[in-house]
């Protein structure tokens, strides 16, 4: 609260915002005046560790190796508190690269003539005709003895 109190102060009167966030004037005045915490304090010293090993990596490690990078300096961190920071920094590792592409059809081209001539309309519910072929892909494959018409 005190922070937005320190950042609208040249928009608005401090006692206004102290009254409308529901704080104190004095409290405000003695934040501001208080030295940073020591967590605070070790965050700064981490994340210029972290922009360190992180530039060296040519920006390419992650919270897990730099957090693997850390440990091996011998600084005792949490992987979640790298990531935090790293976050806070604006600083990401490089991913992955994504699978190989497939050929994408393009839109212009029409599509290749049906030379087979397949009929995907059955003739009445519940019946597929299945004349001269030896397998019946719609029933998973069941070979079929002989060419005439089946239901299937």
């Amino acid at each position: 609260m005190f922070a937005f109190v320190e950042v609208e102060k040249a928009n608005h009167p401090v006692t206004l915002l102290c009254r409308v966030l529901g704080v104190s004037r004095s409290g405000y005045y003695a934040w501001r005046e208080r030295p940073a915490s020591a967590r605070t304090q070790g965050n700064l010293a981490l994340t210029d560790q972290i922009r360190t090993i992180h530039a060296q990596s040519r920006g390419t490690y992650g919270a897990p190796r730099i957090h693997a990078e850390l440990c091996y300096e011998g600084v005792r961190c949490s992987r979640k508190r790298v990531a935090r920071l790293l976050r806070l920094a604006g600083l990401q590792g490089c991913h992955r690269r994504k699978g190989p592409r497939t050929t994408r059809r393009s839109p212009d081209l029409a599509p290749a003539p049906d030379l087979v001539k397949r009929d995907f309309v059955a003739p009445v519910p519940d019946r597929l005709s299945c004349r001269g072929h030896h397998l019946c892909p719609d029933v998973g494959g069941i070979p079929l003895s002989d060419d005439s018409a089946r239901r299937v």
